[in-house]
């Protein structure tokens, strides 16, 4: 077991096992979005940041992916942890502000407006990838996926079609963090039936997942 210190609670952690997981253990709360424990971290939504002491040097990581090490000392709600995090939930609003679940995970850190550009004020989607994740590793169909790059990448389903292979199981809606899948899955399998029935007009469109 490796001994460390979290908030000045003295525990131990399996080799291999990261902070996030190492708090959990231990009932201490570190606030995630993309994080499900069911599928590979990805440390993309960046809300699990904690501070991490050794010595004379301390650094903010994301505690999701971060492994425990022998004679750490972690700060999960630092003044600095608390700024970090402020900062992200700014930026997490300026990308999804139509997400309601983002708006009562912000106000509770005092967050109410944001400095950034809204660009579409519509969105709730952040582009975590937890749904296409959970999809791919849990389901293990690979009905949606992760599209484009940069400001241009978004979730759909792959080429933009319909996948037989969703099997309309709704894990994608449960673990999204934000909501956003309750209304993208409608629009990315309306999105495939239009691709189906412009290619194959006369069959009157695809059909659906089993």
């Amino acid at each position: 077991m490796i001994p460390l210190k979290i908030n000045e609670l003295e525990v131990e952690a399996q080799e291999g096992w990261t902070i996030l997981e190492t708090a959990k253990q231990y009932g201490i709360h570190i606030p995630t979005l993309c994080y499900h424990e069911s599928v590979a971290p990805s440390g993309a939504c960046r809300m699990c940041v904690v501070e991490v002491r050794e010595g004379d040097w301390s650094k903010i990581v994301i505690s999701c992916m971060y492994p425990v090490q022998s004679g750490l000392t972690v700060l999960t709600d630092s003044d600095r942890v608390l700024n970090v995090r402020r900062w992200i939930l700014e930026m997490l609003l300026a990308e999804c502000p139509a997400s309601k679940e983002l708006q009562e995970l912000a106000a509770e850190y005092g967050v109410l407006t944001t400095r950034f550009t809204i660009k579409n004020p519509e969105e709730q989607c952040m582009v975590c990838g937890l749904c296409t994740r959970v999809c791919r590793e849990v389901v293990g169909v690979s009905a949606i996926t992760t599209m484009g790059r940069g400001v241009h990448k978004k979730i759909g389903a792959p080429y933009g079609k319909l996948s037989e292979a969703c099997v309309a199981c709704g894990s994608c809606v449960s673990v999204c963090p934000t909501g956003a899948m309750r209304t993208r899955l409608d629009s990315i399998r309306t999105l495939g039936q239009a691709n189906a029935d412009h290619s194959h007009p006369a069959k009157g469109g695809l059909k659906h997942g089993k």
